[in-house]
């Protein structure tokens, strides 16, 4: 029998390396700015949340959970001060066929045979209470380009395992910066590192401190504040939620089907990891990373 939570982990863990490097990618913020957005300010929120900007900058910000609420604000604004939303969705999907054909050229044409399958998995997915991934599924699919296509539905999955990831965090009563400061110690990172690089400040941290202090989740000591085993309890007890509950993503798209998927991907995950750190860093996209033990 499959072990369907096993497989979605794995799916998942490929589906993030083969998303994640066209955030911080130079070409494409290059391609943003051409649109004249100065110094492609704000891409990754811009590209990443334009089918879901015309509801309003509150919507986007429920939706990512753990960004700082300012700086979703200047970079949406950044993007209707200069461009339009979905003009800063079609250059990025541009950067994304250059990217894929620069990187991992050995992998297009199969993940391209993979698009309509894929897509028929992600208009078979329940929409209830995701809203980010609803938002994509109505945007232009690229259907001239297979790869870019299949990187979109793809997306999309991602994107369904992620409003399902926050609900699940704040079905625990966890703020994002609380569940930042769990996910650090999840994946062995440096001490706040996480809600740090979400724009988190020194009263947002004290606070979640506190809270997950007051929740028995952290300890403090002379030396300083952390998560201590319950808390790490609580934090595994979310990641094996999640994977439970995205297995009907992969269980629309076909036990064969996404073992395929993966034995694809994997091969070349590392390539599109070691991308993400020449461009951002060695602790940027945590859920392309494995944790350090």
């Amino acid at each position: 029998m499959t072990d369907w939570a096993a497989l979605a982990a794995r799916a998942s863990f490929a589906s993030h390396r083969l998303i994640g490097w066209v955030f911080w990618d130079p070409p494409a913020i290059e391609r943003y700015a051409a649109l004249g957005v100065p110094d492609g300010r704000g891409y990754y929120i811009a590209t990443r949340a334009a089918p879901l900007a015309a509801a309003g900058d509150a919507a986007v910000i429920a939706s990512f959970v753990s960004i700082h609420p300012l700086f979703i604000r200047f970079s949406l604004d950044q993007c209707r001060a200069h461009t339009t939303f979905e003009d800063a969705y079609r250059v990025r999907n541009e950067a994304v066929g250059a990217g894929l054909r620069l990187h991992v050229p050995e992998i297009v044409d199969a993940l391209g045979a993979l698009a309509p399958a894929l897509w028929d998995a992600v208009d078979t997915h329940p929409f209830d209470a995701r809203v980010l991934f609803a938002a994509h599924t109505e945007w232009p699919r690229c259907d001239h380009d297979p790869a870019v296509s299949a990187w979109l539905a793809l997306n999309c999955i991602r994107e369904w395992r992620g409003d399902t990831h926050w609900a699940v965090v704040a079905s625990h009563g966890l703020s994002g910066v609380e569940a930042g400061l769990l996910h650090d110690a999840f994946m062995g990172y440096p001490g706040e590192w996480l809600p740090r690089s979400r724009g988190a400040d020194d009263g947002m941290l004290t606070a979640a401190w506190e809270s997950l202090l007051s929740k028995g989740l952290a300890d403090e000591d002379g030396v300083g504040r952390r998560v201590n085993a319950e808390g790490m309890t609580v934090r595994e007890a979310i990641e094996h939620r999640t994977d439970e509950l995205c297995a009907k993503s992969w269980q629309l798209v076909g036990g064969a089907r996404t073992e395929a998927f993966c034995e694809l991907v994997e091969p070349v995950g590392q390539r599109l990891l070691d991308h993400i750190d020449r461009t951002a860093g060695p602790n940027w996209m945590p859920a392309a990373r494995e944790r350090r033990r």
